[in-house]
């Protein structure tokens, strides 16, 4: 066998993956990338040529599963049975669990809501309930403001008020 440039393999698998594209659009712009990398990498034809020629000859060995392998033993088959058949057994002992925790969590969230809504409901009667005054008080409030006022402008009156002691003053409110 001939010896590969790793190289000028992985830019013809790139190539051919690209023209081998079933849509037409991506295969003329891989054909056009072809052209471009050619002359980019300075590979000619003729390379490309003897390289398909020495792929043919003598093509690369693909490593298989199967040969690299033996074939497992009914035994294994067993023993991998057995453990995926516990494997399940455990997985559904886990599945059971959380289902078991979704289900108390389920009902804790409704006792929760429940009580929220009781708690709702004392605070709105609680705000209901609040008193506010009365109109007969609002009413004997009013009166004692005004008295109060009333009051309040006579002792002022009083104070800044000039007293007349004279009756010749006194007398030319009387004529």
């Amino acid at each position: 066998m001939s010896s590969f440039d790793p190289k000028e393999l992985k830019i013809l698998s790139d190539i051919l993956a690209l023209v081998l594209e079933e849509q037409s659009g991506q295969s003329a712009s891989a054909l056009e990338a072809l052209k471009n990398r050619a002359q980019k990498d300075k590979i000619t034809g003729g390379a490309l040529k003897n390289l398909f020629q020495a792929i043919a000859v003598d093509p690369p060995k693909r490593t298989t599963r199967s040969s690299s392998r033996p074939s497992p033993t009914p035994d294994e088959y067993r023993t991998q049975l057995r453990q995926m058949a516990e494997s399940i057994q455990r997985l559904d002992t886990d599945l059971r669990g959380a289902r078991t925790q979704n289900d108390n969590l389920r009902l804790q969230l409704q006792r929760a809501l429940q009580g929220q809504k009781e708690l709702t409901q004392q605070f709105s009667e609680e705000l209901s309930l609040t008193r506010y005054p009365s109109l007969p008080m609002l009413m004997i409030a009013f009166g004692a403001g005004i008295l109060s006022g009333i009051a309040g402008t006579e002792v002022f009156h009083l104070f800044t008020h000039h007293v007349v002691h004279s009756a010749a003053e006194n007398a030319r409110y009387l004529y």
